[in-house]
């Protein structure tokens, strides 16, 4: 278990330094449009060098995923573009926010709104920040794959399913307001010390022979059940498939869409 702490304060290289002393791992930052609480590239860099990692969570308003999936969809493109110019890696998370105390009775449109958010951020996976109830119902939708509990509306139960539990709010220290976190794996985060590592994730695979001839026929397999397009086979023919490619082909293969993937 790992102390982390969100907050909408940007930090400066004092203040990550001075949680990192306090053994704090991470920090949940904002990853939106332009506001006085949105991440910056800069800040990314900031809190690397300070020693924290980075959890990506983006929120507009509180209820914005009662808007269901054409919010959905509009969302994680700007999400999408967002971590990009972040420089945030692939194969890293962003959690998209149901900040507020959802009913049964909306559990579809967040559902809706969160698999539509996941569809448009490839690369990355997509997690939930919600009540108990909220964690609950997208794990058993399969709708995304990380899961961000809060406290609040949650009546003291806790998910099996969540990477993240915020259990407290509103907390000074370092001379800012923060929100208390505790994480449990695969919580996603991410440091700017991984772009380099990106940069040759976005470079074709060397492989032997043999495993290109694999690749082939594996990914052959599911072009072959009109899952794949050909420009994806193409690829491996011609040797520039790319790992963050690969790794979002074992992505979406892996049950995640019923349609044909495109390039």
């Amino acid at each position: 278990m790992t102390q982390g702490f969100d907050c909408a304060t940007p930090l400066t290289a004092a203040t990550a330094a001075a949680f990192r002393t306090k053994n704090f791992e991470f920090v949940a930052r904002y990853l939106v449009p332009s506001s006085w609480k949105a991440l910056s590239r800069g800040e990314a860099e900031i809190i690397t060098q300070g020693g924290l990692q980075i959890v990506s969570v983006y929120e507009t308003t509180a209820n914005r995923p009662l808007d269901g999936r054409e919010a959905g969809l509009a969302d994680g493109a700007t999400a999408l573009q967002l971590a990009i110019d972040m420089g945030q890696p692939a194969g890293s998370a962003i959690y998209f926010a149901v900040d507020f105390d959802a009913s049964s009775a909306q559990m579809s449109s967040v559902a809706d709104y969160i698999q539509a958010a996941s569809e448009t951020t490839p690369g990355y996976y997509t997690g939930v920040y919600g009540s108990y109830a909220v964690i609950e119902e997208m794990h058993k939708r399969g709708v995304c794959s990380r899961f961000w509990q809060t406290y609040a509306w949650s009546g003291g139960k806790k998910s099996d399913a969540m990477n993240i539990y915020q259990y407290q709010n509103d907390t000074t220290l370092n001379g800012i307001i923060v929100d208390l976190n505790e994480s449990y794996g695969k919580e996603g985060w991410w440091n700017t010390n991984q772009i380099a590592e990106e940069d040759e994730m976005n470079m074709p695979m060397k492989l032997e022979q043999w495993q290109w001839d694999m690749l082939y026929q594996v990914l052959g397999s599911a072009y072959n059940a009109n899952q794949l397009s050909w420009e994806w086979m193409q690829k491996i023919v011609d040797k520039t498939l790319t790992v963050t490619e690969l790794v979002f082909l074992n992505t979406v293969l892996d049950g995640r869409v019923d349609r044909k993937i495109k390039i």
